[in-house]
């Protein structure tokens, strides 16, 4: 055999390894994404929590790595150890975690039913049954494509989500699910939890829904709100800096009115492979409110670095006739290396909230190093 046949045929096998073993060539096109199984953890009733005062729950996104459908997501599995392994120190500190919440962006294609069942899936079986806490899931782009809803694009990638989140998510026809949407809303101790699809964020369905759960919450019990959606309003990675994406500037048209109106105190994105953070303060005829903004995507996701700050001015210019003020006190870092994967604990305290975030590198995380108060205490 002569060596340039040799080399022809090195390089046909080397080519089919690659091709074999890539994400999409391994993708059964007729795959469904298989229900995750919670092994019976679940949220309690919200009548039952309502005596819950002092608790942590924590919070990440962005998930999807370059083996999905091959292979187990790698970067997400040091997350999910170093979640597990921070159970039980909230446990000891006082603060026991009682769920957690996902920002979106599962997989790279989420109309692949494989990469659910192969990559994602089985981590987040083994967190909810090894650390006994609930999972709470927001789409993202990732999962179910930026086209509106019944769009082909968009019904193949929520056929799947749907179906891995069957078991985790309210069921339709209950009064905290959206039918037809992954929309949905939770509540637990003082704190009430509204997880919206921000891919579709114009949508009037979806906008109708929330708005009615917000104007008919009982703010006695639930004093405090957040929510979760993938497409942060303010960032300054890739997705944002001087660009504002469209379902971000439907959120900020749309639903920071709203949730200025009814006393959103947290908003918990992605979509940025980094960790963000904005203060927002404003004042409307009831006093002085403080919404935070936190962008946490390092789920496992290539990282993200710093790009530049966003237009504060014609970012407060949407909520007139209030005026607001925002502030920018902790940004990423200009390399990768400054941003490693990480996730965010919220330690609750009757009214008081603190936040820390826990890289899986062994250094501490530098753009946030220390835990930190969210909350306005009166002199």
């Amino acid at each position: 055999m002569t060596q340039r046949a040799l080399l022809g045929i090195t390089a046909s096998i080397a080519l089919l390894v690659v091709f074999t073993t890539s994400p999409l060539a391994q993708q059964a096109p007729n795959a469904v994404a298989r229900p995750i199984d919670p092994g019976g953890i679940r949220l309690p009733l919200e009548a039952d929590s309502g005596n819950q005062t002092k608790f942590s729950f924590i919070a990440y996104g962005d998930t999807r790595g370059p083996a999905d459908g091959v292979l187990i997501q790698a970067a997400h599995r040091e997350v999910v150890n170093r979640i597990l392994a921070s159970i039980p120190e909230q446990e000891r500190a006082g603060f026991p975690v009682r769920f957690v919440v996902q920002s979106g962006d599962a997989v790279v294609s989420g109309r692949y039913g494989n990469q659910w069942n192969v990559s994602f899936n089985p981590l987040i079986e083994r967190l909810i049954h090894d650390g006994g806490v609930p999972y709470l899931f927001a789409v993202g782009n990732h999962d179910v494509g930026g086209m509106p809803v019944h769009s082909p694009e968009r019904d193949a990638g929520l056929k799947n989500a749907t179906a891995a989140m069957a078991r985790l998510w309210p069921q339709e026809g209950t009064t905290r699910r959206l039918t037809g949407y992954p929309t949905f809303a939770f509540g637990y101790g003082r704190y009430f939890f509204v997880v919206l699809d921000s891919n579709i964020a114009a949508d009037p369905a979806q906008f109708a829904w929330v708005k009615k759960q917000l104007e008919t919450l009982d703010r006695q019990r639930f004093r405090h709100v957040v929510a979760v959606f993938h497409h942060p309003v303010l960032t300054t990675g890739p997705h944002g800096g001087p660009l504002v994406e469209p379902q971000s500037q439907a959120l900020r048209k749309m639903y920071m009115p709203l949730f200025r109106t009814h006393h959103v105190r947290l908003t918990i994105t992605g979509h940025d492979h980094l960790f963000d953070r904005f203060v927002e303060h404003y004042e409307d005829i009831s006093g002085m409110h403080r919404m935070d903004h936190i962008v946490s995507g390092g789920g496992g996701a290539p990282i993200y670095s710093y790009r530049g700050e966003q237009d504060l001015q014609a970012y407060a210019a949407t909520a007139a006739p209030l005026h607001i003020q925002v502030e920018h006190p902790v940004r990423p870092g200009v390399q990768e290396a400054d941003n490693p994967h990480h996730f965010v604990i919220f330690e609750v305290d009757d009214d008081r909230l603190w936040l820390k975030v826990v890289a899986t590198t062994a250094a501490p995380f530098k753009p946030q190093p220390a835990k930190i108060e969210l909350t306005d205490i009166e002199q």
